[in-house]
């Protein structure tokens, strides 16, 4: 059975019906409907499974009565392999309450045999493939307003508000989502001020993308915080983050590359562990530099890892910016490929020295996208800058 006109954008309606007769007046009611559909027919439950993946209808047309169906049986088995199928149900004379159950149960209409016209079968197709495609819509609407909401908490937990209290520092910070994603990924960060008024900073990256990623790096994030609090810097710090991260990482191959800093109250000395992650900006002025305090291996490889603290002098009044892989591994256009790289990010950096904190992100950010291939893809970034404030 197929109707061959316009075989391309016809919709194709998948019959499951066990009487020969009863598919031949369906054939016939869908001719003189005026609806412009294909038919196939499958006779039998196991048919109809086989037909459905193989053929992936709009819309199925389910007898119930089938030979190898029991009650509601048919319809539970086509309704788990229809996917985006529209389905409508078939009764006797004497089951209109089947029908009605079968609409309960997820079918989208029913119909009963012996009183089908013409131009009833297919305003009912019609209405019911798009009644599938409405249910479909406002379900995707529903996911997409958790997942908003979802991603909403975990960026709360992985971008804070920093936690100072007296000390003259400016922090501007930024995050960006990979290219084309919704998600966030496992980029973090914080800043906060210890009892000795040294004000210590986090930026970290967990590799990988996805709710899973973003989760542990709440994790790993709200752990620093509250070890930094009670006292645990340094080697030691690392070490239990190292821990944390094992425990709680769904896979053995996730691994973490992480700076964490304590800016000295003197407001000139920086001491730095360097746990695989990139270098950052050191900002005198208006001049910007590239340093790379020594690095040591990231959290959870599967070798002992020592991590050595550096210490960095910053200038009167001077910053750091921080940053994670996503900001510089970037393609340029054009052939062969050609990356943005630590050193390319400082040509661009350079260009804003003389910007305060949130103006010199902002141009940073909008001179990085302007430079990237349109249709590379980017990871997510996460950037934080953090510089004295002169004192009156």
């Amino acid at each position: 059975m197929s109707h061959a006109s316009e075989y391309g954008r016809q919709p194709l309606v998948l019959l499951v019906e066990d009487d020969p007769q009863d598919a031949l007046i369906v054939e016939e009611l869908l001719e003189d409907s005026g609806l412009s559909v294909r038919l196939e027919w499958a006779r039998s439950v196991d048919e109809a499974r086989r037909a459905l993946v193989r053929l992936r209808p709009q819309c199925v047309l389910l007898d119930l009565g089938l030979p190898d169906a029991y009650e509601f049986s048919a319809l539970s088995a086509v309704i788990e392999e229809a996917g985006d199928a529209a389905v409508v149900v078939l009764t006797g004379l004497a089951e209109e309450q089947a029908g009605l159950a079968a609409v309960t149960a997820g079918a989208q209409d029913y119909l009963v045999k012996g009183r089908v016209e013409a131009e009833w079968l297919g305003r009912t197709l019609r209405y019911a493939m798009q009644r599938k495609q409405a249910e479909q819509a406002a379900v995707a609407l529903h996911a997409e307003r958790v997942r908003a909401k979802e991603n909403e908490r975990l960026e709360r937990g992985l971008l804070p508000t920093p936690l100072l209290q007296s000390m003259p520092i400016e922090v501007a910070s930024r995050y960006r989502p990979s290219r084309g994603s919704a998600t966030l990924g496992g980029d973090f960060f914080d800043v906060v001020e210890s009892d000795d008024k040294a004000v210590h900073a986090l930026i970290g990256d967990v590799c990988g993308h996805g709710p899973d990623e973003a989760a542990l790096g709440v994790c790993l994030r709200i752990a620093w915080r509250a070890l930094v609090l009670s006292g645990v810097t340094g080697a030691a710090l690392l070490r239990r983050l190292e821990r944390i991260l094992e425990a709680e990482r769904p896979g053995a191959d996730i691994f973490v590359t992480l700076s964490t800093l304590v800016l000295e109250p003197d407001q000139r000395t920086v001491r730095i562990w360097r746990a695989g992650h990139p270098g950052m900006l050191l900002h005198d002025g208006d001049t910007v530099s590239l340093a790379e305090p020594e690095p040591s291996l990231a959290l959870g490889l599967p070798v002992e890892a020592d991590w050595h603290q550096d210490v960095l002098e910053l200038p009167k009044g001077g910053g750091l910016t921080l940053y994670t892989d996503g900001l510089f591994e970037r393609r340029l256009p054009g052939a062969p490929p050609r990356w943005l790289g630590e050193e390319g990010l400082l040509e661009l950096a350079q260009r804003h020295a003389h910007l305060d904190g949130e103006g010199f992100l902002d141009a940073l950010l909008a001179d990085v996208e302007e430079v990237t291939a349109p249709d590379a893809p980017a990871d997510d970034l996460a950037v934080v800058h953090l510089r004295w404030r002169e004192r009156a």
